[in-house]
């Protein structure tokens, strides 16, 4: 009878780790693929902003009734959507820098807010709570939730 191979746990992380790297260089290998011939596309005339914005359409259309989302997309939204994959399309590095430095400032605000609303727990020393059960009449031992 042949013994059961006994693998540590940082052995399989180690695996997992590396396949997680793996996955991900794969798929910025397929992002860099797709935006050069996008760009080749676009700069050929193939590709216009018409045909984005249809498929955008096309593609949430297909979602809802798949019932992966609930309703379609705004066309505000849709046309959003569309300016920023042909911001990226273009090239255009100022505009998707200041994207990116205004969606990072919108998320410190949004992290800033919730921490404000966050329900804090204060933790008493261990002194403090020996003093509190003496003046609650209650000798050694013995503890007390309070709220």
């Amino acid at each position: 009878m042949a013994m059961p191979v006994q693998i540590g746990l940082d052995e399989i992380i180690s695996m997992l780790l590396a396949r997680v790297d793996s996955l991900t260089i794969n798929d910025e290998n397929s992002k860099s693929r797709f935006n050069i011939v996008a760009r080749v596309l676009y700069k050929k005339g193939i590709l216009t902003e018409e045909d984005i914005v249809e498929s955008i359409k096309d593609e949430h259309k297909m979602l809802k009734e798949l019932g992966a989302i609930q309703e379609e997309p705004s066309d505000e939204l849709v046309q959003t959507i569309a300016d920023g994959i042909l911001q990226w399309i273009k090239g255009d590095v100022a505009s998707l820098k200041k994207g990116m430095e205004e969606y990072e400032r919108r998320l410190q605000e949004a992290m800033a807010k919730q921490q404000a609303q966050k329900p804090r727990i204060d933790v008493a020393s261990p002194a403090v709570l020996q003093q509190l059960n003496r003046l609650g009449g209650k000798g050694q031992g013995g503890g007390k939730l309070i709220i």
